[in-house]
C-alpha cells in the first residue's frame, strides 16, 4: 500500500498523542486497572481521531479505512494493550455496522457524539456460552408493541463499564440461527442493565465487563439496519476488528524487538553482551523480519478492503498471524530479558500478558484456521448421516 504525505501526518499526530496524553499515566491505569475513557476519548475527538473513515455529514474526517489501520499501528507507541484496545472498540468495532447501515436518525443521536468523543461505545457480542460460536448467542430481544424487549447475559465486554451505549447483538426472533439475529443500539442507562467488572491477567487499563439485561426496553427505532440481518452486519464488522487488531500490533512489536536489542546490548555475561551470542541476533533478526511480512499481509489486505474487494480469507490469516506472533515475540524477548523479563513491571512482561488475548479475542485462532480452510476448500466433508 501506498502511504501517503496524510498518513505520516495522521500517524504523527498519533505517536505524539501517545506519548503526551497515554503513557505519563499508564503505570497509573494499570494499578487502578481502568483508565478514564471520557477523558481520554474527548481528547481524541477533539483531534478528530475518533471518525477518520465515517462520513463528514456526522463529523468524521470522510477519509478511506487505510486512515484507520494507520492510527492503530501508531497507537502502538503506547506503553500498554489495553487502552489502545478501548480505543479500537470505539472507532472500529462497536461503530462500523451503525454508521453503514443505521438511519439517517440513529447515527445522529448515537455516531455523532461517539465521533465527537462525547460518549464511549462498547460492542455486545460474546456470551458466558458463546464466544467465537456467535451463532450460539442466547441473548433475546423480542418485540413488544414499538419497543424490543432484552433479556440474557454478554460477556468480556471492553468499555463495559464506562459505555455509554451498546450494539448489541440480540436474538429478534426465533428463525434459524444465521437468520434471527438483529443489531441494536442500547443506551448502557436504560433501566435493567446491571455490570460486573471482570479481573484479567493483563490489558489491565481497559475495564472489561459482564452486562446482565433484565427486561430492558429499548424502542425498535434503535435497531441497526433490517431485523435478522445482525450476523451478516456483526461478520462485516468483524472484518475491520482483525484487520485493527493486526495494524494495531506491528509497532509494539517492533517496540519491544527493539527494547530487547537495546537491553541485551548493555547487558553483560561470561565477558560479552547477551546480543553478542548469535543465538540471540538471528533470533531477532528472524522476529524483525516476521513482523515485516505481518505488515505487508495486512496492509495489501486494507488495500483490496479500500478497493471493495473481499478480504475475508486475508484478514483471517492477518489475525491469525498477528496473534501467534505476538506470543512468539514477546516470550522470546522476555527470555533475552531474564529475570528482569520476569518482574511485573517490565515492558516485555506487561506485552507478555496483554498480547496473549489477541489469540482468543475477535475470534480465537481456531476459528481462524476454520474460516481459511472453508475458503481454500479444505475442510473434511460431512460424514453420511
Amino acid at each position: 500500500m501506498k502511504f501517503t504525505p496524510e498518513h505520516r501526518a495522521l500517524e504523527d499526530t498519533v505517536v505524539k498523542f501517545c506519548d503526551k496524553e497515554l503513557n505519563p499515566f499508564v503505570p497509573e491505569w494499570e494499578a487502578k486497572g481502568q483508565f478514564p475513557a471520557h477523558e481520554v476519548f474527548k481528547k481524541l475527538g477533539n483531534l478528530g481521531l475518533l471518525g477518520l473513515k465515517y462520513p463528514e455529514e456526522y463529523g468524521g474526517a470522510g477519509l478511506d479505512f487505510s486512515y484507520s489501520m494507520v492510527m492503530a499501528e501508531a497507537l502502538g507507541q503506547c506503553n500498554c494493550g489495553g487502552v489502545p484496545m478501548a480505543i479500537g472498540v470505539h472507532t472500529d468495532m462497536a461503530t462500523p455496522a451503525l454508521a453503514r447501515f443505521g438511519s439517517d436518525e440513529l447515527r445522529k443521536e448515537f455516531l455523532v457524539p461517539t465521533i465527537a468523543g462525547d460518549v464511549v461505545a462498547c460492542l455486545g457480542v460474546s456470551e458466558p456460552g458463546g464466544g467465537s460460536d456467535v451463532a450460539s448467542i442466547k441473548t433475546t430481544a423480542k418485540s413488544d408493541g414499538g419497543d424490543y424487549v432484552i433479556n440474557g447475559t454478554k460477556m468480556w465486554i471492553t468499555n463495559g463499564l464506562q459505555a455509554d451505549w451498546c450494539c448489541l447483538l440480540a436474538n429478534t426472533s426465533d428463525g434459524p440461527a444465521h437468520k434471527n439475529k438483529s443489531l441494536i443500539v442500547v443506551p448502557m442507562d436504560t433501566p435493567g442493565i446491571s455490570k460486573q467488572k471482570i479481573h484479567k491477567i493483563g490489558m489491565h487499563s481497559s475495564d472489561t465487563a459482564q452486562l446482565f439485561f433484565d427486561n430492558v426496553r429499548v424502542p425498535k427505532r434503535n435497531l441497526i439496519g433490517q431485523e435478522g440481518l445482525g450476523f451478516t452486519f456483526q461478520m462485516l464488522q468483524f472484518q475491520e476488528e482483525r484487520l485493527w487488531g493486526a495494524a494495531g500490533s506491528l509497532r509494539s512489536l517492533d517496540r519491544l524487538i527493539d527494547q530487547t536489542i537495546d537491553y541485551t546490548r548493555q547487558r553483560k555475561a561470561f565477558g560479552k553482551s547477551i546480543l553478542d551470542n548469535q543465538v540471540v541476533h538471528y533470533r531477532l533478526a528472524e522476529l524483525r523480519t516476521e513482523v515485516e511480512a505481518l505488515r505487508a499481509l495486512t496492509y495489501r489486505a486494507v488495500e483490496m478492503y479500500v478497493s471493495g474487494k473481499d478480504v475475508t480469507k486475508l484478514a483471517s490469516m492477518a489475525k491469525l498471524k498477528c496473534g501467534r506472533l505476538s506470543r512468539e515475540v514477546t516470550d522470546a524477548c522476555l527470555q533475552y530479558w531474564g529475570g528482569m523479563g520476569f518482574t511485573a513491571d517490565n515492558p516485555i512482561s506487561q506485552a507478555y500478558r496483554d498480547s496473549r488475548l489477541i489469540s482468543i479475542g475477535g475470534g480465537a485462532d481456531e476459528i481462524m484456521l476454520g474460516i481459511i480452510c472453508k475458503l481454500e476448500g479444505t475442510l473434511p466433508s460431512k460424514l453420511p448421516q
